[in-house]
């Protein structure tokens, strides 16, 4: 595969168009073809070698598993679901649906998840019989290149076209843009300066936006159990994902236990002046995130900012002190540092959490542990998110896991907020066009002004 985009863009149309009008079965064949030559145990170990050996982020045997997850799900998510012909049959309107393929979709993935992110939304595309051209991140181009290579002899295996998946061998922004702009569709994972570029090439596109997860803890929590949910989340990958918890809200009551259960699980709570240090370390300019701290080990950001942790350390930990630019650390980090947060009252909270979000993550997700259904319910309601997970650990819950109803994905839509057309979590649904086969009905009803205005009508009049 040689990076002329014009070319893999023509053979990646002459593919779609061999199968544009495959049956269900058939594609659906595809998809777990593709699902079982990624999650192969070697496969996935050589894939999780490549992504972290490139970029120098992320763990090892948490890539492994998550490629095998997301996989798997992504599969689990599509079992059964029909994306071929007919879709849905509605008789007493005489009324058909048709889901029909998009074309050739541009998929910009991030150094943050080479691999998986190919594998997620692969097996989307795949359910709904478009192909795929992926433009890796330039620090990342190896282990997409590979997890691409691992689809096409997937396709090969089974008599599909393998030029539905293609990948540039050699990215630049340059040729990201030219992707973009000479395919169907675009969806691209990453954060909000991407979403500018993806939309000026001028095509439909799916994007994301930053994560900044805040996990509210109030008084009826079990506090041990969210205090592991939450190390266990906020580590994973070390804390490569947007959907890791970048904050913990404690009520004032439960405080000091709650930072004790932290402690336990390997929080280490920075004194004064070692968050002077840290944050000087990770905000070089006062602005810019320092690309050096993101999703690397505890170890290595105590280390550039002269602080002394104790052995068993998982993730440093800072008091938040004010929300926006005067406190970087109230905003989205993408590394094992936890900012805390204090809160007497629920809804007040609420509303600093959406304050957090408008500097930064607005549309995202947050998280609860809490045994009060009504508070769940007031953070769904007010919080301008995409997602709200209540008592888990949240860097797997919203983006799909086998204790949650999520859906499975790598790429979380963040709605208008964010500057996003979807709001969810992006999956084959986000890659079809529906056609309306209508038929006239028979013995229609026209609905009198009464059954549609009586009640606005008995009570204001006619006037």
């Amino acid at each position: 595969m040689e990076d002329n985009i014009q070319e893999m863009y023509e053979r990646a149309r002459k593919a779609f168009e061999t199968i544009e009008f495959w049956p269900q079965e058939k594609v659906d064949e595809m998809c777990q073809a593709a699902a079982w030559e990624w999650q192969k145990e070697e496969n996935r170990k050589l894939l999780a070698r490549l992504s972290v050996d490139e970029s120098g982020i992320g763990r090892y045997e948490d890539k492994v598993n998550k490629i095998k997850d997301k996989c798997l799900g992504t599969l689990w998510d599509q079992k059964g679901v029909k994306t071929c012909g007919v879709i849905e049959d509605i008789p007493e309107k005489n009324l058909k649906i048709l889901a029909k393929p998009i074309g050739v979709i541009a998929n910009v993935v991030p150094c943050t998840n080479p691999e998986s992110t190919i594998c997620a939304l692969g097996l989307s595309m795949l359910k709904t019989r478009n192909a795929q051209i992926v433009s890796p991140h330039p620090r990342t181009p190896q282990s997409s290149y590979k997890t691409v290579e691992l689809g096409r002899k997937a396709l090969k295996k089974i008599g599909a076209p393998e030029d539905l998946m293609q990948c540039i061998k050699h990215p630049t922004n340059e040729k990201t843009q030219k992707l973009m702009a000479s395919c169907d569709y675009a969806v691209a994972t990453g954060g909000a300066a991407l979403i500018k570029v993806v939309y000026e090439a001028g095509k439909p596109a799916q994007t994301v936006g930053a994560g900044n997860v805040i996990s509210i803890i109030d008084s009826t929590a079990d506090l041990k159990a969210a205090a592991n949910k939450i190390m266990m989340s906020k580590c994973a990958n070390n804390a490569a994902s947007c959907s890791s918890e970048n904050a913990v809200a404690i009520q004032e009551s439960v405080f000091d236990e709650m930072m004790e259960c932290l402690k336990e699980e390997g929080g280490y709570l920075c004194a004064t002046e070692e968050r002077e240090r840290l944050r000087k370390w990770m905000w070089p300019d006062g602005t810019v995130l320092n690309r050096d701290c993101v999703a690397r080990p505890v170890e290595y950001p105590a280390k550039m900012s002269d602080i002394n942790i104790p052995d068993g350390t998982r993730c440093l930990m800072v008091m938040g002190e004010k929300i926006g630019s005067e406190d970087r650390f109230s905003g989205e980090k993408i590394s094992l540092v936890l900012t805390i947060w204090k809160w007497t009252d629920f809804s007040e909270m609420v509303e600093r959490a959406k304050k957090m979000h408008k500097f930064s993550g607005e549309g995202h997700s947050i998280a609860i542990h809490s045994t009060r259904q009504d508070r769940m319910m007031e953070l769904a309601i007010k919080a301008n998110v995409g997602r709200v997970c209540c008592n888990m650990p949240h860097g797997a819950a919203n983006s799909g896991a086998w204790f949650s109803g999520n859906p499975f994905t790598d790429t979380l839509g963040c709605g208008t907020w964010a500057g996003n057309i979807s709001s969810t979590n992006v999956n084959w649904k986000h890659f079809l066009n529906y056609t309306n086969l209508a038929q006239p009905i028979e013995n229609y009803h026209v609905p009198t002004e009464e059954e549609l205005l009586g009640s606005y009508l008995n009570k204001w009049g006619r006037d």
